[in-house]
């Protein structure tokens, strides 16, 4: 045997290469094989790989709700908020009774600088019955709307009932 074997008492017989003789893996990404899969992996974060592989899902599954909130979020992490857009109107149009998809649409286009539009997706969310205010006036993704009449107006309007 070209290693040092010893036998582990939890594994049933099983001889396991000892610890101090078996190999050590890279100290750095730098020492995977240049093209390797697992050096393209080791170089990538775990939001990279998730934007990617929730990509991969919505392609072939493109109504998959849970995914598509994932993925949204994601890409609002990244600063991809145009790209979040698109997820997030597939999102409303998988799901078009659920007031907090509504809600995020409101959310990017607020961060998008679209008042007008930002404001029609929080109605429409309201209306379907989002009633976190609190949280809505907290809400950063909000703050390019929190000022605005009409944002102040709706949420008294429905606070009420």
């Amino acid at each position: 045997m070209p290693l040092s074997y010893r036998l582990n008492p939890f594994a049933r017989g099983i001889a396991v290469p000892h610890p101090s003789k078996r190999p050590t893996p890279p100290a750095s990404e730098s020492e995977f094989p240049p093209g390797s899969v697992i050096g393209f992996l080791a170089d990538r974060s775990q939001l990279d790989f998730e934007v990617e592989f929730f990509a991969k899902v919505l392609a072939g599954a493109p109504a998959f709700t849970e995914v598509l909130r994932v993925q949204a979020g994601n890409l609002t992490t990244k600063g991809r908020l145009q790209d979040g857009l698109t997820v997030d109107k597939q999102l409303v149009a998988a799901r078009p009774a659920d007031p907090t998809a509504h809600y995020n649409l409101a959310c990017r286009y607020a961060l998008l600088k679209q008042p007008d539009l930002a404001l029609v997706a929080l109605r429409k969310a309201v209306e379907l019955g989002y009633r976190d205010f609190r949280f809505m006036e907290q809400d950063r993704d909000l703050d390019s709307i929190r000022k605005d009449p009409r944002f102040r107006a709706l949420v008294k309007e429905y606070r009420r009932k």
